[in-house]
Parts: structure tokens; C-alpha cells; sequence
């Protein structure tokens, strides 16, 4: 296999994946959440996304330290697995304890972690920081959550299993050599404090991306197509975003994307066409400022990777309440 079909592997089975991972989480909560009582809804949830995104950056610093990272993927299809598993038992006898009501989101969440800090590193390293690649990689996730939250079902759910299991063992057979033909990232060379607060100016863009992003919809009824639309253009900012930046340079890139926004969060109010585009352009940043993190970061793409996830959470909260 040539070095470029390699890369073009690597970028789509794990794009696939994400997209895989992030339905089956989705599909699993929704299926979940009925059995369970309302005031346990709010705690299983953010037992989920606190271990599903809030981990990640303690997820990326023992990502970074393995050698063989790939067995990460498959400990994360095997949490998955179980956390499914566990669900499917309760809910066939009828009675969901409290202990398979936040176990089943705790191994979700955990294996949601080590999969997207695994990928992220993945892609950083054998597409050499490429933005494209990582614009591919991240973009996928949304529509998932889209796909996991509109279709929920128990056969949707195991055939998306199913898939992660048989994607997963094709990457573990074949994801080894494409990993090791991969080079280290380019990076920045700053040191000490300097290094510190550019990647903390970094993360407060990634928190600034996620508060604006969720207001932009707030108060909008979230139809069925409105979500699928939400989903569809969410990825297709995230994928152009890569070769946006490509084209105009990161910097250029990323003052006229936020001025594009800024025009359409003003005027979102008018057409859901303009609100839907403010939500392109701002997900177009995405794969900028994982570009930056991985650059300031050398080495480190998977702490790199989770610090950005890990700060949606506090910008999706704040914009919430």
C-alpha cells in the first residue's frame, strides 16, 4: 500500500469510526433515558459528557505516553460493548437499578474518551497535522449525534456496534502499518509560559466556538429536519474548514470565517438559512485551532486533542443556562 493510500485509509476508517462511536452513544443515552426517572435524566447525562469530554485531556496524557497505542481502540469498542450490553439486559427485565443507570453511561463515556483522544492522535500523526485530515476526522461526530438522536432504535443501535467492532478489527489489522509509516507534526517552537498561554488562548477560542455556536440556536424548535440540518451542516464547516484554511492561511482563514459568523449570528433572527450558515462558518474554525494545539504541542496531540474537547462542555453549559 502507498504511503498516500495509507493516509486516505487512515482518515476515512477513522472518520467512519467517529461517526460510528458518537451514534451509538447518542442511540444508547436516548434508549436509556425513558427507563430511568426524570430526576436521574440530568445526572446520567452529565455523568456521560463529564466522562466522555471532560476526561479527555487525562485520556490524551496516557495516549501520549503508550508506545502501542492501538489497543486503545480496541479497550474503547469493548466498554462500548458492555455499556450496550448492560443496557439491553435491564431494559429486557424491565428494571433499570440505579447502578446500570450511571454504569451504563460511565463505560460509554469512558470508551467515547479513548476512542476520539486515540483518533485524533491517529490522524495528527500519520497526516503530519494535515488540516484537511483533521477537518475530516472531527466532522463526522456531529452528524452522528444527528443519526443517534433522530433514528434511536435497538436494531439501529447494534448494527452501528457492529460496524465499530468490524471497522475497528479492520484498522487494528491494517491501522499498525499506516501508524508507523507516520511522522511526527510540525510544530511551533516556543517554550515555557509563552507555550502555556498560546494553548490557553487556543482552548478559550474552542469555549468561545461552542458558547456562540449554541446560541446561536437557542430558543430555535429543534425539528426533526432542523436537527438533521443541524448535523449535516456542523460536518460540512468542519470538512471544508481544512481546506478553507489551506487555501487562505490559518490566520486569514480564521478573521474571515469569525467575521462571516458575526454577520450571521446579528441576523439570525431573519431566515434559519442564515443561522444554519453562522453554524458552517463557526465550525469551519475546528480544524484550525486542533492545527494550533497540535503544533504548540509536539509529541502531544492526544493531551492536544482532549484539552479542545474537553472545554466544549463549559461553553455548551454556560450557553444553556
Amino acid at each position: 500500500m502507498k504511503t498516500a493510500d495509507r493516509l486516505l485509509f487512515s482518515v476515512i476508517i477513522c472518520a467512519a469510526l467517529h461517526f460510528l462511536v458518537d451514534a451509538v452513544c447518542c442511540c444508547s443515552m436516548m434508549l436509556l433515558s425513558p427507563a430511568v426517572p426524570y430526576r436521574q435524566v440530568v445526572g446520567i447525562f452529565l455523568c456521560y459528557n463529564v466522562l466522555a469530554f471532560v476526561s479527555q485531556p487525562f485520556t490524551g496524557m496516557c495516549v501520549d505516553r503508550l508506545r502501542h497505542r492501538h489497543w486503545l481502540l480496541l479497550l474503547s469498542c469493548v466498554l462500548l460493548a458492555f455499556g450496550v450490553l448492560s443496557e439491553a439486559l435491564a431494559l429486557g427485565c424491565g428494571q433499570v437499578s440505579p447502578v446500570v443507570a450511571y454504569g451504563v453511561p460511565f463505560l460509554l463515556g469512558v470508551g467515547n474518551s479513548l476512542f476520539h483522544v486515540w483518533g485524533g492522535k491517529e490522524v495528527a500523526i500519520s497526516a503530519r497535522n494535515d488540516l484537511r485530515a483533521l477537518g475530516v476526522f472531527v466532522s463526522t461526530g456531529a452528524f452522528g449525534l444527528s443519526v443517534g438522536t433522530l433514528c434511536c432504535s435497538w436494531p439501529l443501535l447494534l448494527v452501528l456496534l457492529l460496524l465499530v467492532a468490524l471497522l475497528s478489527m479492520g484498522y487494528l489489522h491494517v491501522g499498525q502499518v499506516v501508524s508507523s509509516a507516520g511522522a511526527a507534526s510540525p510544530s511551533v517552537r516556543l517554550r515555557g509560559v509563552v507555550v502555556v498561554l498560546a494553548v490557553l488562548a487556543v482552548a478559550l477560542l474552542v469555549l468561545f466556538r461552542s458558547y456562540v455556536g449554541e446560541r446561536l440556536t437557542t430558543g430555535v424548535h429543534r425539528s426533526q429536519w432542523l436537527i438533521l440540518m443541524l448535523g449535516l451542516t456542523a460536518m460540512a464547516g468542519k470538512m471544508a474548514g481544512g481546506w478553507v484554511a489551506l487555501r487562505l492561511g490559518v490566520v486569514r482563514a480564521l478573521v474571515l470565517l469569525l467575521l462571516a459568523f458575526a454577520f450571521c449570528f446579528w441576523w439570525r433572527d431573519q431566515s434559519v438559512v442564515v443561522m444554519l450558515a453562522g453554524l458552517f462558518f463557526i465550525n469551519c474554525t475546528m480544524p484550525v485551532t486542533l492545527y494550533w494545539a497540535n503544533a504548540l504541542l509536539p509529541g502531544r496531540e492526544g493531551l492536544a486533542f482532549g484539552l479542545l474537547a474537553a472545554v466544549l462542555v463549559p461553553g455548551y453549559l454556560l450557553a444553556i443556562l
